[in-house]
């Protein structure tokens, strides 16, 4: 009996044995690692954008009133992000309401270099009149005129000053506005285009005195310095006739003095602007110097017409007209 209880025994330390053998040739297994903690979400990047509060109809200005500032995920490459520079902008077209004001949308350009009361005028420019093309943007100038007819001075002919103190918006292809003209060419190897215009800020009642002398003589600008502000004195001289005859809002009442926009709309005649120095005369009751009676000139396309006074000889085209003053 001892002998089989020992045989037991004996086969229990061998399978004690053998199993744990087995354990030891098992591989351990490493502790579960700890759980990380999750990562902070990133902070979503947006940016102020200017955007329409209320409707604002086209050449408006824009009030502060009608604007806010709405964050976006997106920057918009023409979006305004402050509401100051977006106040007072005018509106090419209609704008709705909840939506962003963008550059390309409002005016820009030559036109918000012009004052009130002004108006931008394109006068033709070659190097004589320009001052050797030495004219720049931004520059003041007082523009001078002769008048002239089939090339010629007319006779007894008037060279004066015609505006003084004159900003230059324009000339050329160049512009105050730091932008080149439309019809620039962005070739660098292409000859620079030599100017064939110049722009100037002119009040609205010279823009008659203008262009009337533009297409009846010759334009010659000179170029001053900044500094100097002098200017005629308005008083000192006669003013031109109106083509135009004003009248009187009431019945009895004395005829309106005419200015700005009004002044403009009266207009001029070409024979009352050469004749100014006459008129001044018989105005201010000072003797004229007795002239030569002018010949009246005809030709195949004209008329004689009796002589009155002086005479000054227009030519539109191939047609010729004598006018008496």
């Amino acid at each position: 009996m001892s002998k089989i209880i020992a045989a037991i025994l004996v086969l229990l330390a061998i399978l004690l044995g053998v199993y744990a053998w087995m354990l030891g040739r098992k591989p351990a297994v490493a502790p579960p690692a700890p759980t990380a903690a999750a990562a902070p979400a990133t902070p979503t990047t947006t940016f102020p954008v200017v955007f329409i509060a209320k409707p604002v109809a086209a050449g408006t200005p824009i009030p502060a009133d009608a604007l806010r500032i709405e964050q976006l995920p997106v920057n918009p490459p023409d979006a305004l992000h402050d509401i100051g520079t977006a106040t007072g902008r005018i509106p090419v077209f209609d704008m709705a309401a909840n939506s962003p004001v963008l550059e390309s949308q409002l005016v820009s350009g030559l036109a918000l270099r012009v004052q009130d009361g002004e108006r931008a005028v394109a006068i033709k420019a070659d190097e004589i009149m320009g001052v050797g093309n030495r004219i720049r943007p931004g520059d003041f100038v007082d523009v001078f005129f002769v008048l002239k007819t089939d090339n010629k001075e007319i006779d007894n002919s008037q060279v004066r000053l015609l505006l003084a103190r004159k900003r230059v918006l324009a000339f050329g292809n160049a512009s105050v506005d730091g932008m080149p003209s439309k019809d620039a060419s962005n070739n660098a190897q292409q000859r620079a285009d030599v100017p064939r215009t110049a722009v100037l800020a002119v009040p609205i009642e010279e823009v008659n005195s203008l262009t009337l002398v533009e297409n009846s003589g010759r334009l010659v600008l000179a170029l001053r310095n900044p500094a100097d502000t002098s200017v005629p004195d308005p008083s000192l001289f006669a003013e031109l006739p109106a083509a135009l005859t004003a009248r009187p809002v009431k019945a009895g009442q004395a005829l309106p003095v005419l200015s700005g926009i009004d002044k403009a709309q009266a207009g001029l005649a070409v024979t009352d602007f050469a004749a100014l120095g006459e008129r001044r005369s018989r105005a201010t009751n000072v003797s004229a110097p007795a002239r030569t009676p002018l010949p009246v000139r005809t030709s195949a396309n004209t008329t004689p017409r009796p002589r009155s006074g002086n005479e000054v000889e227009v030519i539109r085209g191939d047609k010729r007209e004598t006018l008496s003053y």
